[in-house]
């Protein structure tokens, strides 16, 4: 592994070998090369730091005026963000695919009333999607509006710490990838260049539209360097995996009323 005076990067040389073609033309692209290399990635770092720094500071001043309203006591604050980034890990840059450092995204729900006191300062280890924030919203403020043509489910019951039966058992994401250089490094049409992702407890499927798939086991490869999306032993668990896919893709809500 290469080391800097930041965090290790996480890739592996295995990763190098039989690799997924989708996968591998976007370490082919030019930025990925470019955060290939340690110098690159240390100097963009430090930027990538300081821009940090000024999240947080603003995110100071902000609360600090919330507190002199006296707004903190009704108002939901949730600091999220719609993807990670890689800067140089997997041999990657930019956001693209779906490795942990892109999908897994922090979320920090604070919430002023008295009964989310149960799970204040707690961390929740369900499945919890981007989707999830606007019905959470509506439900916060009491809203009448109809949710049925919402994909996501309200955090609220999971802040006031009810019990609940049944809960997400995967989560769900994907991309076009028209835009990137990858699509041309594969030589395809604008609207093939698709990628989707199921994610349970333990497994990862990436389905690319015209290529191989892949999966990762992620209790037994946490760091996702074995790619198991064409090993004939896990045949099945790619069926299962993307009889799941299918299945979040059908139920998708995007009838027009």
């Amino acid at each position: 592994f290469s080391q800097n005076k930041f965090s290790p990067v996480q890739r592996s040389e295995i990763q190098k070998k039989d690799m997924n073609p989708v996968y591998k033309a976007f370490v082919e692209t030019r930025v990925s090369k470019n955060f290939s290399k340690d110098e690159v990635r240390n100097t963009v770092m430090s930027g990538y730091m300081g821009l940090i720094k000024q999240i947080d500071d603003n995110l100071g001043r902000l609360f600090e005026f919330l507190e002199k309203k006296g707004n903190m006591k009704d108002t939901m604050i949730i600091f999220t963000s719609d993807h990670g980034d890689y800067l140089g890990d997997h041999w990657l840059g930019d956001k693209e695919l779906f490795h942990e450092q892109i999908v897994k995204v922090p979320m920090i729900i604070y919430d002023p009333r008295d009964v989310a006191n149960k799970t204040r300062g707690k961390k929740e280890k369900r499945f919890v999607e981007a989707i999830d924030l606007l019905p959470t919203f509506l439900d916060a403020v009491g809203s009448k509006e109809s949710k049925h043509r919402l994909e996501g489910n309200s955090l609220i019951p999971l802040i006031n710490a009810d019990k609940l039966i049944n809960w997400k058992d995967a989560v769900f994401s994907e991309i076009d990838y028209s835009f990137n250089q990858a699509r041309k490094i594969l030589n395809l049409g604008a609207s093939d260049a698709r990628g989707y992702m199921i994610r349970t407890s333990r497994w990862k499927y990436i389905y690319y539209k015209g290529f191989p798939p892949q999966l990762f086991d992620l209790v037994n490869d946490p760091e996702e360097f074995k790619d198991l999306g064409q090993i004939e032993d896990y045949s099945k668990v790619r069926s299962e995996m993307r009889e799941l896919l299918l299945k979040r893709l059908v139920d998708r809500k995007n009838r027009v009323a």
